[in-house]
């Protein structure tokens, strides 16, 4: 049974930085794409960023130069680090596990004054 867990998300303010954290079991978690999704209200769930099981990393344009993708494959453990972040960053954004079509449960992140 793989589980996810995202962790890592809050309130900031415009221009701030968070770092999500999602930790992965019960797979060979090495050998999987992982990445990052995000859904605001009342619009579709899109892709952030993916990063292959050899570290290759890919962002959606919204996400380039300011979102980095990365994995820590001896802790099972895959990050989003998300600066100089706007209000339109704001929504529940998921970690995903493609191979199986895996996902988390979700971390909520708010961009506010």
């Amino acid at each position: 049974q793989v589980h996810l867990v995202e962790s890592g998300g809050g309130l900031v303010e415009p221009g701030g930085s968070l770092t999500l954290s999602c930790a992965a079991s019960g797979s060979r978690f090495s050998a999987n794409t992982m990445g990052w999704f995000r859904q605001a209200p009342g619009k579709q769930r899109e892709w952030v960023a993916f990063i292959t099981s050899s570290g290759r990393p890919t962002y959606t344009d919204s996400a380039l130069g300011r979102f980095a993708i990365s994995r820590e494959d001896a802790k099972n453990v895959v990050y989003l680090q998300m600066n100089r972040l706007k209000p339109e960053d704001t929504a529940i954004y998921y970690c995903h596990q493609y191979e199986g079509n895996y996902w988390g449960q979700g971390t909520q992140v708010t961009v506010s004054s």
